[in-house]
This record gives C-alpha cells, sequence and structure tokens, in this order.
C-alpha cells in the first residue's frame, strides 16, 4: 500500500531544555473552568459537570511566533491557560491516579474568534469556526512534571504590549488536573501525546493587529505570541 499523497507532518511541541520533542496527537480544551470567567462569559460560575471542546493539532504555534490576524472575525480574543500533557494514556482512570498520566506541563494561549464562538453558542451550533481555526493553540516548552512538580496552585497572567489584561491563581480553576483527566478518561481513552487545556482566567478581552502577547505561569515562564496583518 502507498499513500496517494504524501501524509502530514507530525504535530510536536518542544521540551523545556532539550532537543527531544513531544509528538501531539489531540489538544482538549476545558471550558469555563475559572468562576470569575465564566461571571464574564454570562455564565452560572457553580460547579457543575465540566464541558469540552476540541483544537486540531496542527492549530499549534510555537513560543515566539508571528501569526496572522485571523480570517473571518472583528473579535479575536486571547485566552491564558495552563497545559497538561498525557504521556500514559488510558480509560476511566480513577482521580487518584491520574496525575501519574501527566508527563509535563505548558504555558499556553486559547485564541478565540469570540464573535463567532458566540455566534455558534446562541444558535446552539459547535464551537469550531470560533476555537479550533488554524494557528489557534499558543503552546510553550513542555517542562517535566519530575522537574517542576504537579501544579495546583501559582500566577497565571497575560500582558498585551505590556499592559496587564489577566491575573490570577491557578488554584482558583474549578476542575483540577487530576479531576479533568479522570473525567475526560470516563468518556474518552486518553492516549499519550493528548494535550489539555485548562481553561482560562477572567479578564479575556481583544488583540489587534501589531500587538505581543505575553502569558506567564510560575514555575513555567512566559510564551509570547505577536500578531501580524490580517490573513
Amino acid at each position: 500500500m502507498s499513500f496517494i499523497f504524501p501524509p502530514a507532518p507530525t504535530p510536536s511541541v518542544a521540551i523545556a531544555g532539550s532537543t527531544d520533542r513531544i509528538p501531539v496527537r489531540r489538544i482538549f480544551c476545558v471550558g469555563r473552568n475559572y468562576a470569575a470567567h465564566a461571571i464574564e462569559m454570562g455564565k452560572d460560575p457553580d460547579r457543575d459537570p465540566p464541558f469540552f471542546f476540541t483544537k486540531p493539532a496542527d492549530a499549534m504555534v510555537e513560543d515566539g511566533q508571528t501569526i496572522p490576524y485571523p480570517p473571518e472575525t472583528e473579535n479575536f480574543h486571547y485566552e491564558a491557560e495552563l497545559i497538561a500533557v498525557i504521556s500514559t494514556g488510558g480509560r476511566n482512570i480513577a482521580q487518584a491516579d491520574a496525575l501519574d498520566h501527566v508527563w509535563g506541563y505548558a504555558v499556553g494561549n486559547d485564541l478565540t474568534r469570540r464573535d463567532l464562538q458566540l455566534e455558534a453558542r446562541e444558535k446552539g451550533r459547535p464551537w469550531d469556526w470560533g476555537k479550533a481555526f488554524d494557528r489557534s493553540a499558543v503552546i510553550g516548552p513542555v517542562h517535566a512534571a519530575s522537574d517542576v512538580g504537579h501544579l495546583a496552585q501559582g500566577a497565571i497572567r497575560l500582558t498585551v504590549n505590556g499592559q496587564p489584561r489577566q491575573d490570577a491563581d491557578l488554584a482558583e480553576l474549578i476542575w483540577s488536573v487530576p479531576e479533568v483527566v479522570s473525567i475526560i478518561s470516563q468518556s474518552i481513552e486518553l492516549r499519550p501525546g493528548d494535550l489539555i487545556m485548562t481553561g482560562t482566567p477572567a479578564g479575556v478581552g481583544p488583540l489587534l493587529e501589531g500587538d505581543t502577547c505575553v502569558v506567564e505561569i510560575e514555575g513555567l515562564g512566559q510564551v509570547t505570541t505577536h500578531i501580524g496583518p490580517r490573513a
């Protein structure tokens, strides 16, 4: 058997302090996982069961890259996020065992065409056009949990052109990393290379052409994205 056209390269992310890389299989995202962000999005912050959406693996953007302002939007938003990287797969993972499946953590930015997302939400349609577009998943170098530990608290901040926009603590997550890993695994078998973007704090807002957006998480450093002219 041969392919009728060459298969796409395997998307991968950098590892901090190493030339090795992590192959990316899927990107899961947790919706409204900080109470203050749920409120600013007009939703109830109570601890309802979490919901999820996904981004394609090839939507990844690495640290320091310039991306074009995306098409079909007039309201392009940043969302600072902690990313957990799965190294050991499984289904029906117990919460007590969940962190054994996490290789490490990275700084992320869940870029969003907010106008398209909200239009889809109001019509009861999928969020793909608002969330899963090209170059919508900024992912910094992954830090091994053996080096940085399993992050349950610590500052998460975002600036645009040096001005603070988001400032919170990982301890404010409604659903913790081990809870999220366990919940996903009840419905979908997790496998090595799956990434989980764990949600964003309050303070989401627009990015414009020429902006520089920096996300920082305590213990993981920073990831920077430059916004170029409209695609």
